[in-house]
């Protein structure tokens, strides 16, 4: 099936023929949808802190980073900010007589109604555009701001007295409020490689502002692996070729990403979206919440280490502690008569259970945002652990599935804190720990002619399904995503009244 042209192709890229041969089997077997069980709820999964907890928890974080742990924010930001104008395209490529009906209708009429509130008005207003097609052509196209093929992390979000920062702008103010290390705030940015020279410039402001106080801001960079590509099958799952007779390969997805995050150099790394930035007057209610997942990770982890860490020298005085605790914190299927075992039997099934990397991820109360939600999931080993589960995960033709879907209350709106070191300080091998059976499999085209693409497991849903996994209630005023333009007109966006 693979010739030799094939194989140099592969060996260019990074890729294995074993990885290839797998992604063709699994085009053909499809992936299994996640056997929920039920949703986690508040008291069943997700915890829900009372304002002492907030403060203990936010002190154990602060405790940690003075003893010198070091934190990285990770913020996903590859790809351009194409659908965030979506329907400014449609506007666009009307004619003359659609534009004047489309400028009355939603959400073109809020658009140009507020388009004095955008960060980036002055900017296009000093372009003199004469009519409401100019406007949208001058944010959109190259001859302007190019908004409609640039990163959304380099895009003009939010205005301020004296300046209008980026959303990569405002990822660095935020990280100066949680995670300041010693002076040092460390940043990682997942990008383009054709976009990198547009995030270097458009954090220059900020960081300067922030370094002329004495702070050292660390922000570095990384493009997804061509090596992480997947194979595009036929819809007869044979690899598919372009007119040259190449194999095409598709990016496998954000969960492609795990091997970025595998390859920092850090104890702790926070996770957010690079659209999730609010007005700096929110941010005391986000730094809090950032600091209380952190806070419970690091609670968790300290009674981890310091079981496993008993373990390491048979004081298995920490089998009744182990049990205690994974009972009240997961819902573990031991193996059959495990009160018969000896102690290093027990010992090496908890061993075994706890030794992994720990997140925990903040959830809000679902009010109709599109994200993963969190559920109890059975693996095919049997155990049902705490899973951030996207929609198309669930087999909703199944009347069972479907309700428990229904019954979900929380989403995930990709808020994290990872733990990626074991009790000695070593990082883990995050790649040893990703359920393979988790991606999904979509229908796209190219040439005219229909493929199969396939979409590796999530980042924080199947890259991350063998963690141990903690769920945190956050408030939704944590939650500001911009998934179009006129998102920014909202009050979180907005400068305070």
């Amino acid at each position: 099936m693979l010739d030799s042209k094939d194989l140099e192709q592969l060996k260019q890229r990074g890729i294995v023929p074993e990885q290839v041969e797998r992604q063709l089997a699994q085009f053909k077997s499809g992936f299994p949808f996640a056997d929920i069980q039920r949703p986690a709820t508040i008291g069943d999964g997700i915890l829900k802190a009372n304002e002492a907890d907030n403060q203990k928890y936010a002190n154990l974080y602060d405790a940690e980073i003075k003893a010198g742990k070091k934190v990285i924010k990770f913020i996903p930001a590859s790809g351009a900010a194409t659908r965030m104008f979506k329907s400014m395209f449609e506007f666009k490529n009307s004619d003359n007589q659609k534009q004047t009906e489309l400028a009355t209708q939603k959400p073109y009429d809020k658009f140009f109604a507020e388009f004095d509130k955008f960060a980036f008005a002055p900017d296009i207003k000093a372009l003199n555009p004469q009519n409401k097609a100019d406007i949208i052509e001058l944010m959109l196209d190259d001859k302007g701001l190019g908004y409609g093929q640039k990163p959304k992390g380099v895009l003009k979000f939010h205005s301020y007295n004296t300046e209008a920062r980026t959303a990569a702008e405002e990822h660095i103010v935020e990280g100066l409020n949680y995670a300041n290390s010693d002076g040092i705030i460390n940043l990682h940015f997942t990008v383009s490689p054709q976009h990198i020279d547009l995030f270097k410039a458009a954090v220059v402001p900020t960081q300067k502002r922030i370094e002329a106080s004495g702070i050292k801001v660390n922000i570095s960079y990384s493009f997804q692996k061509q090596s992480t590509d997947t194979l595009a099958a036929t819809l007869d799952n044979e690899p598919f070729r372009d007119a040259d007779g190449r194999l095409v390969f598709r990016p496998g997805g954000h969960g492609a990403l795990i091997e970025n995050l595998n390859d920092l150099d850090a104890d702790m790394v926070f996770i957010k979206n690079i659209d999730n930035v609010a007005q700096e007057h929110l941010l005391p209610t986000t730094t809090l919440y950032k600091k209380v997942i952190a806070g419970y990770a690091i609670e968790k982890k300290h009674i981890v280490d310091n079981i496993l860490a008993k373990l390491d020298k048979a004081d298995y005085s920490a089998i009744n502690e182990a049990i205690s605790f994974m009972n009240s914190n997961m819902q573990v299927n031991y193996p059959d008569s495990f009160d018969t075992l000896g102690n290093e039997q027990k010992a090496a099934f908890i061993q075994q259970t706890l030794d992994r990397p720990l997140r925990v991820c903040g959830m809000v109360k679902n009010e109709g945002e599109p994200g993963g939600g969190p559920f109890w999931v059975k693996g095919t080993d049997g155990q049902v652990t705490l899973q951030v589960v996207e929609s198309a995960q669930i087999d909703t033709a199944n009347p069972q599935k479907a309700e428990i879907l229904k019954k979900s209350t929380h989403f995930n709106p990709v808020d994290l804190f990872c733990c990626i070191t074991n009790r000695n300080g070593k990082k883990y091998n995050l790649t040893n720990f990703v359920d393979h059976n988790a991606g999904f499999i979509s229908y796209k085209s190219l040439g005219g002619k229909d493929l199969k693409a396939m979409e590796l497991p999530g980042l924080w849903n199947g890259a991350m399904a063998n963690w141990l996994t903690f769920f945190v209630e956050v408030p939704v005023e944590t939650f500001n995503p911009v998934k179009t333009v006129v998102d920014l007109l909202r009050p979180q966006h907005q400068p305070k009244l």
